[in-house]
């Protein structure tokens, strides 16, 4: 066979040199470019940049999607971004070569996180996605106004062009739903508190209407004194809440949940609380109603709540006057005295109290503003059920009532499993403590009381032997109480009569005849 342009011995010797040659010309073009990009405006440069994407473009069939670490309108970083760091760090801890530890602020678990320049291929749907976390320095001769205008940080996601509607529909919800989930799993949970309207000052995020702090609290429900059933339909209920998104949008509410604890002081209302947020994974926010000054305020406030969250108000009875809020105050017609006028600055520091009404509140359990975000829980506490108004506890505010109660003998098991490590007990003391608390009324704070060890012996009989002293001397107390109160109730009976008869003595009746005393003492004349 016959080759032309030269013998088939020189092909490889020409081969060889010529990639040797491409690579020295691809070196010296990419050493010029670095020595020219220094000198080149930077307007030419972003023109030149675009045009090799362009054409980068039409020759390949992939397509990139790059998402930013900060948004273009905000100081804070990107929602997306952090999903996405959240989803490839949850996915691809195990296989990238390489990973960044992050302790986020406030949280005592440590995060990891693609490192920069690292390249990881998900599947989704057959479909095959390449991550790859970029990290570009500004030039050293550019002003940078905002520090995060130093650096750029960006996840950039590229993949077939054929795959596109796949990704834009399918691919991305996935990675949001995801990553979102890997970051309420590995947070830190938190105990918020809202500031006073006055020390809303601004900070680096805006304006900082909440104080928080790490949420500790190690009660859950398996450690709760309460009736078993109970405690097992308020669980079914969260369940059914949390995974309830596509339900409360299918019928048209809000994705939201009211709760209403109501009972004596010590029957664990703050520790069901503590126990529903540690079971849901949701951050706490305790609304203290006396330091919101209006309506306002009130809703400034729910808008800086986040989803996963509970939003309590305990002991909302006594919190503010919300019950007369209705009533229209009557105006004295005899009253015609004058008020007396005030100085400016006295009138304007005559009602430093909160200024929230029942409507109000009403918006903002259950107004256009409580579907902000979603998947929020409500919680009220109360001692006394009956002084709130029934517009604020009526069902699609507070879907669910749950009386806290005394302590009954499931919930003294529990109790006695939790501080003494004690299930059962082979003599009396637990036949007496079940009849005893079913005869005293006695609070599961009492209880535990009770229950707890005064030295590092633990002594279990000990400590339930103190626990039945106590209920014995309770109903005691019970029981001389309601003798008391019946010898006050016979004691109002007789001076009751005394007094009709004093009444009787030397008066006279609406028919005119004299009264049993007078017709005595005119017998004992006579004779």
């Amino acid at each position: 066979m016959e080759m032309v342009g030269g013998s088939a011995d020189a092909i490889p010797g020409l081969l060889s040199y010529g990639w040797a040659g491409l690579w020295s010309t691809l070196a010296s073009l990419l050493f010029l470019w670095s020595m020219v990009q220094d000198h080149l405006p930077f307007q030419l440069e972003e023109q030149l940049s675009a045009l090799a994407r362009r054409a980068l473009a039409a020759v390949t069939p992939y397509v990139t999607i790059t998402i930013d670490e900060h948004d273009a309108d905000s100081f804070g970083r990107s929602e997306a971004y952090l999903a996405a760091e959240a989803y490839l760090g949850a996915t691809f801890a195990g296989r990238a070569s390489r990973l960044r530890a992050e302790l986020p602020g406030g949280s005592d678990r440590v995060s990891l996180a693609v490192d920069d320049h690292v390249e990881v291929t998900d599947a989704f749907r057959g479909a095959r996605m390449r991550w790859r976390k970029t990290r570009t320095l500004r030039r050293g001769n550019v002003i940078a106004w905002n520090p995060r205008e130093e650096e750029r940080r960006a996840y950039c996601l590229t993949f077939h062009r054929r795959h596109r509607a796949l990704v834009e529909a399918a691919y991305l919800p996935h990675v949001l739903a995801e990553g979102r989930a890997a970051t309420v799993r590995n947070r830190q949970r938190r105990l918020y508190t809202n500031n006073a309207s006055g020390d809303w000052g601004g900070g680096d995020d805006g304006p900082r209407a909440w104080t928080h702090v790490k949420l500790e609290h190690p009660s859950t429900f398996a450690t709760l004194a309460m009736d078993p059933d109970r405690k097992r339909e308020v669980v079914d209920d969260l369940d059914m809440f949390r995974d309830g998104r596509d339900y409360y949008a299918s019928v048209g509410k809000a994705w939201k949940r009211g709760y209403l604890l109501f009972g004596p002081p010590g029957t664990g209302k703050s520790t069901m609380i503590a126990a529903m947020a540690n079971y849901l994974g949701y951050d706490i926010y305790d609304l203290e109603l006396t330091a919101v000054k209006s309506n306002t305020e009130l809703r400034k406030l729910f808008i800086e709540t986040k989803s996963k969250s509970i939003i309590v108000i305990e002991d909302i009875d006594c919190s503010i006057d919300l019950t007369g809020k209705r009533k229209k105050k009557k105006k004295d017609k005899n009253d015609t005295r004058k008020k007396k006028k005030k100085a400016p600055w006295e009138e304007e520091d005559k009602d430093e109290g909160s200024k929230v009404t029942l409507s109000g509140l009403l918006n903002f359990i259950d107004g256009l503003w409580s579907a902000c975000g979603g998947e929020r829980i409500i919680v009220f506490t109360t001692n006394h059920k009956d002084k709130l108004d029934p517009a604020l506890i009526r069902r699609g505010r507070m879907d669910m009532h749950i009386e806290m109660s005394y302590c009954c003998f499931q919930g003294f098991k529990v109790l006695a499993k939790n501080y003494l490590g004690v299930q059962e007990h082979d003599g009396e003391l637990f036949g007496d403590i079940r009849r005893l608390l079913e005869e005293v009324d006695m609070t599961p704070a009492d209880v535990a009381e009770n229950l707890m060890p005064r030295s590092k012996t633990k002594d279990a009989d000990a400590c339930l032997r103190r626990l039945v002293k106590a209920l014995e001397e309770a109903k005691e107390a019970a029981l001389l109480a309601a003798k008391a109160k019946q010898l006050d109730g016979i004691k109002d009976d007789e001076g009751t009569d005394d007094e009709d008869d004093s009444d009787d003595d030397g008066s006279v009746t609406s028919r005119g005849h004299p009264s049993d005393g007078d017709e005595k003492s005119a017998k004992k004349e006579e004779m």
